[in-house]
This record gives C-alpha cells, sequence and structure tokens, in this order.
C-alpha cells in the first residue's frame, strides 16, 4: 500500500471510488456543488493537497484531501476507503496521513462535516480528537461537523 499525490490521471478512478461509498451508504454524488471540486482536483486543491491510497496492484482503494480555507485553518475532505479494504486500520492510515499534511502545510485547525450514516467515520474522528462544531454553512448531505485544534495536541 503506497499514499502517493493524485494526478489529473487519477481523476476518474477518485470519482469512481468516492461515488460508489457514497452510494454503499445511501448518500448521492453532487457533481455540481459537493463533489465539483472531483472535477478539476490541482486546482482545488492549491495550498492544500489531495492524496490517493493504492494497493499493491497499483488500484486507488482510498482518498484523503486537505482543502486551504484560510491560512490558519482547512478542511479534511475525500476521505474515503473501499469496502473491501475496511477494517485493517487503513481508515487511521488515512486519517494520521491528513492530520500529517495539514501540520506540514502550516495549518493550526481542522475542520471536516460528513453524514451520521457513516458511524465508523464518526467514532473515528471523535476517537481523534475532534470536536462537534457549528459552521455558518454545511454540505447539503452531511448532517453533522468537527474541528480539532492541530496546536493543542502532541504530534502522533
Amino acid at each position: 500500500m503506497t499514499l502517493s499525490a493524485a494526478t489529473v490521471e487519477d481523476e476518474e478512478s477518485i470519482r469512481e471510488l468516492i461515488f460508489s461509498v457514497l452510494r454503499e451508504f445511501g448518500l448521492e454524488p453532487s457533481p455540481h456543488d459537493t463533489d465539483k471540486d472531483l472535477y478539476g482536483i490541482r486546482e482545488a486543491y492549491k495550498g492544500g493537497a489531495f492524496h490517493v491510497l493504492r494497493d499493491d496492484a497499483g488500484r486507488i482503494i482510498g482518498t484523503v484531501a486537505v482543502m486551504r480555507m484560510s491560512d490558519e485553518r482547512c478542511e479534511l475532505r475525500k476521505m474515503y476507503l473501499h469496502s473491501a479494504h475496511r477494517g485493517k486500520g487503513l481508515g487511521r492510515k488515512l486519517m494520521d496521513h491528513g492530520l500529517k499534511l495539514s501540520r506540514e502545510l502550516g495549518f493550526s485547525e481542522i475542520y471536516l462535516e460528513t453524514a451520521d450514516v457513516l458511524e465508523s467515520a464518526v467514532a473515528m474522528y471523535r476517537a481523534y480528537g475532534f470536536e462537534p462544531y457549528n459552521p455558518p454553512h454545511m454540505a447539503p448531505r452531511c448532517d453533522q461537523a468537527f474541528i480539532k485544534y492541530l496546536d493543542r495536541e502532541d504530534l502522533r
């Protein structure tokens, strides 16, 4: 398994993975708003990062992204893992990588939006010290938001 920056050539595979995971949980992809960033990843994630997790055959099985919101704050986005690879610690690997990227890029706050049907993800966010947060706006398919202050934690 390898984690690396996504390329333009990866975009179709990334969309296929993310949209299939969304549908698995009864959530609809939103290519015209919430998922618009998947059609031009390089531009959407300037000042941030979008990485993919590949299996040993080179297939994309997971994603994690950090989107710059301000000099201090980023959003953890598009953290998805193919169903065949869950329960093996790879979700934690993606989370650790996302937090590492956030620190390396100089952010002190990281927030995220999610849906309660993603129970395992919500439990992981809480285990990592993310706290409930009321953002001024939330994506239509999301019903929860969390924030973590990176400057208040020891590095992993």
